[in-house]
Formats: C-alpha cells, structure tokens, sequence
C-alpha cells in the first residue's frame, strides 16, 4: 500500500467526506521558495508541551517534499537568543527580519487551535486542529495557508461478553484520556496537510522526480479504486 493511499484512507475515516476548493498557487509558484523556516508553534490549547511534540513532526513531511527545512530546536534557540523567545513575539515580528537571520525563503507560522482528549466514558475522542501559513522570506507576503482538523476515536474489540466489554472499554478509555498519544494524529496531519492533491503545497526544488512520478500515478489509481468502494 502507497503513503499516498494511507493518506487519502486516513483523511476519510478521520474527518469524513470534505469538499476542498483547490488552492491558488499563483504567489507560491512565483516565489519559488526553497527553504521553508518553522519559527515556534503558537499554542491555544491547554496541553502545554503540544508545541515540543508537534515540531517533532513536522520537518519530515516537508523535506520529502523537496524543501530544505531548518533544524526546529537550532532555529528555536537562536530566536530565543535574539530576544524573540515567546512563539507570539516571534508571529508578530517582521517575517523579513526572522527569516533574514536564517537566510531562509520562506516562514512557516503553526497555531495549534486544538490538541485535547474528550472523555466519553466508554471511549475517548482525541483531536488536533492546526493552522498553516507559509510566508514569503522576502515580502512577507501570504503564499500558502492552511487549516487542518483530525478527530481520533479507537475501535473496540469484542470479547463475546457484553458486560466484559463494557469494562474493557471503560478501562481503554481512561487510559488514552490519562496517557493520550497525540504524536501518530499530528504527522496524519502534517502529511494530509502538505501533501494531499489540490490543497498541499507544491514541490520543492530538492524533491526527487521518481517520487513525484509515483506520486501522480498511485494518486490516479488509487482515487479509482477508494471510489469504487
């Protein structure tokens, strides 16, 4: 199975049937970026070290897709160091000057909206809400934005016994609600987000052709056979 299949299966059982208008590339195809900077995540939700987990995901999607990307702890440090050590500081001052001390084209500015566990009794919802925009290094202007939202409820087995089930499902959901593990649902919306047809981002200058060849010819047949489902 492709990673583009797993994508596309994912984005369906995870937030059901959307409709996306496809994106304007127009101002991102003209800056031609080729470095993408991501500056430290603003963070509104209540789960404090949602920033640390999620930078450790989002560097992957971006590199395979042909981009240079920043070492996120170096860049989160060096901006500490130059004064800019709360996230909003950071989303607040010039892109100009934060990238101009990187050297970088572009600026990816992440606001995490959501990043909670809901307790359902016999089960618990997990969710993460992101928001993307990617800036121009130079001008500061807009080239790419994004919102992404992933909803997680686990499936639960059965053991044949209802009251058994009832107990092993109260237990599972008390756990994931204690220890929930947001890392796999933020790189499914990492990758959705920067790869998905239509609304991702372009490819970079570093991405390897063979890759894309794959890429546009599993897209063609594996849209024909998740149809035919």
């Amino acid at each position: 199975m492709t990673k583009l299949l797993i994508l596309i299966s994912v984005v369906i059982l995870l937030t059901g049937c959307v409709t996306t208008q496809p994106k304007d590339y127009t101002k991102f195809n003209a800056s031609k970026p080729s470095s993408i900077l991501v500056v430290p995540v603003v963070n509104r939700s209540v789960e404090i070290t949602a920033p640390d987990y999620f930078l450790s995901t989002i560097s992957v999607p971006l590199a395979e897709n042909g981009y240079y990307v920043f070492p996120v702890n170096l860049v989160k440090r060096m901006l500490e160091d130059d004064g800019l050590s709360d996230s909003n500081l950071v989303h607040s001052a010039p892109v100009e000057k934060v990238a101009n001390l990187f050297g970088a084209d572009s600026v990816l500015y992440v606001t995490i909206n959501q990043w909670d566990a809901a307790y359902m009794i016999l089960t618990t919802q997990v969710t993460v809400d992101i928001s993307y925009i990617i800036k121009a290094g130079k001008t500061g202007e807009v080239l790419w934005e994004h919102n992404q939202k992933m909803v997680y409820v686990p499936q639960n087995t059965s053991t044949g016994n209802p009251f058994a089930d009832l107990i092993v499902m109260a237990v599972k959901a008390a756990i994931a609600k204690a220890a929930p593990n947001y890392v796999p649902l933020a790189r499914q919306a990492n990758l959705a987000t920067f790869t998905f047809p239509g609304s991702g981002i372009p490819y970079g200058p570093y991405a390897k052709i063979e890759s894309i060849e794959n890429m546009s010819s599993s897209s063609s047949n594996n849209s024909q056979s998740i149809i035919q489902r």
